[in-house]
């Protein structure tokens, strides 16, 4: 099978199990705060630590598993997991002013660019 197809079908399992998770954690814990969300990000986060050490550092998984993974999968799940991974990586090299750079401009340019849109989307 094609790596193409891999992707595909693993980010269409990424998306699956974003949609599961994320409804039943706001069925059990109701809709006050972005719960499903955040459950989604966080284990996305966890997720994508466990499979970057189980291939770079374990050498369990291959390139091209990984790639799938990674990119399918967890491409679909959730993007947030390779921020925090990106500024995890900072971190490790000790670039703390880019680490936080990263953290807190992509929160803010997140929210501002969230803001434009949504403003740009009820002017049209």
């Amino acid at each position: 099978m094609s790596k193409m197809l891999l992707m595909a079908l693993a980010g269409a399992a990424g998306t699956l199990a974003r949609y599961w998770l994320s409804g039943a954690v706001y069925g059990v814990m109701g809709r006050d705060f972005p719960w499903g969300t955040t459950a989604v990000n966080i284990l996305g986060s966890f997720l994508f630590g466990l499979v970057w050490v189980l291939s770079e550092e374990r050498l369990l998984l291959g390139g091209p598993a990984r790639m799938v993974i990674l990119v399918g999968f967890m491409g679909a799940f959730t993007t947030f997991s390779t921020f925090m991974f990106e500024t995890g990586e900072l971190i490790r090299s000790a670039q703390w002013l880019l680490a936080g750079l990263n953290f807190l401009g992509q929160g803010l340019l997140g929210l501002s660019c969230l803001a434009a849109g949504m403003l740009l989307g009820r002017l049209i």
